[in-house]
């Protein structure tokens, strides 16, 4: 592997179909999942120390008066990628609205979560699972926009080629091994892959000596990788992007994929309308759904989300994942 890691891609999209909203969970289903996470414990991450604008390690760009906008993003993947990725993004924002745009990092979901509601974040790039937290904590918070991967989004279960298995549709040869999850609150690396463990009759929580978690998708890779566990699972678009880049360990092997949800999406808080005005998310909007492929500068920041484009979506796609939050207690 030469040069930089590159930002997750999504390894071709198919065309984007407007979906309507995702069937409820059933009540076995539901009750399965509860079964099994609700054992696993509420999320105990701490949130990270604010810090004073000199001293956020973040990056920024601005344009003359337009008032500052702080974007933050879950730490699904390595800080470094996220760096990159978000850089890019501050900067073609901040031209296309003349705001000033500070990305600042964060420690991890929780802390996502925590610096949204008490506004030192504004604009934060949330999974399906934390968006739903963000905006119970956050009232009159919006939702701004989702790519188009987000309407149609899997996860993929892995396995150490150690183990002998091969592709598959059944889970059932997963239950006997070590696994790890991603982050306790990521919707593509543990909610939603838990609750597509239980439609199969698996225990999400009944794994050897119980299930791990890592942290971040490419922590799940590099664990499996090194037999750690035997077993996870992280995002598809993760998973597509370090096997283009070769950056995945020949003893990883893809083992299933899960049927769609909708996942990530941006959402923004209400203290940035008081402070930027009632037209922002307008703007925002239009910034995003205007990103065009055919655009050098836009076709970067859309290569780096692994997106053909933005396309606008509502809360409502996000009613299953708020459903099984609400069972698990992950939403007050």
């Amino acid at each position: 592997m030469t040069g930089p890691r590159r930002a997750v891609r999504s390894g071709g999209p198919a065309a984007p179909r407007r979906s309507s909203r995702r069937r409820f969970l059933s009540a076995a289903a539901t009750s399965a999942v509860l079964a099994g996470l609700a054992a696993c414990g509420r999320r105990t991450s701490p949130v990270s120390t604010p810090v004073s604008s000199a001293g956020l390690g973040s990056t920024g760009s601005s344009s003359s008066g337009g008032g500052q906008l702080t974007i933050g993003a879950i730490p699904d993947q390595d800080p470094e990628v996220l760096q990159r990725l978000y850089a890019t993004l501050a900067d073609s924002m901040a031209r296309a609205t003349g705001l000033q745009v500070a990305y600042r990092p964060v420690t991890d979901y929780g802390a996502a979560v925590s610096l949204f509601r008490t506004g030192d974040l504004d604009l934060v790039w949330f999974g399906g699972l934390t968006g739903v937290q963000a905006r119970a904590q956050s009232p009159g918070a919006r939702v701004i926009a989702q790519r188009d991967i987000d309407e149609d989004f899997h996860s993929v279960f892995v396995v150490n080629t150690a183990t002998g298995l091969t592709p598959s549709e059944d889970l059932a040869p997963l239950a006997g091994l070590r696994f790890t999850y991603g982050s306790q609150t990521s919707t593509s690396g543990a909610l939603m892959p838990a609750y597509f463990l239980s439609r199969q009759g698996i225990d999400p929580r009944g794994f050897p000596g119980g299930p791990g978690y890592s942290g971040s998708h490419d922590a799940t890779l590099q664990l499996v990788a090194s037999g750690s566990y035997e077993a996870g699972v992280l995002n598809e678009q993760v998973w597509n992007s370090r096997s283009a880049a070769g950056e995945v360990d020949p003893a990883v092997r893809l083992y299933a994929r899960t049927p769609a949800y909708h996942d990530y999406h941006w959402v923004l808080g209400r203290q940035a309308l008081d402070r930027l005005g009632e037209e922002l998310p307008q703007r925002l909007s239009d910034y995003f759904l205007g990103l065009s492929i055919e655009d050098p500068d836009d076709a970067a920041v859309l290569e780096l989300f692994g997106a053909q484009r933005f396309i606008a979506t509502q809360e409502s796609n996000y009613d299953q994942i708020e459903q099984i939050g609400e069972q698990l207690g992950l939403i007050t």
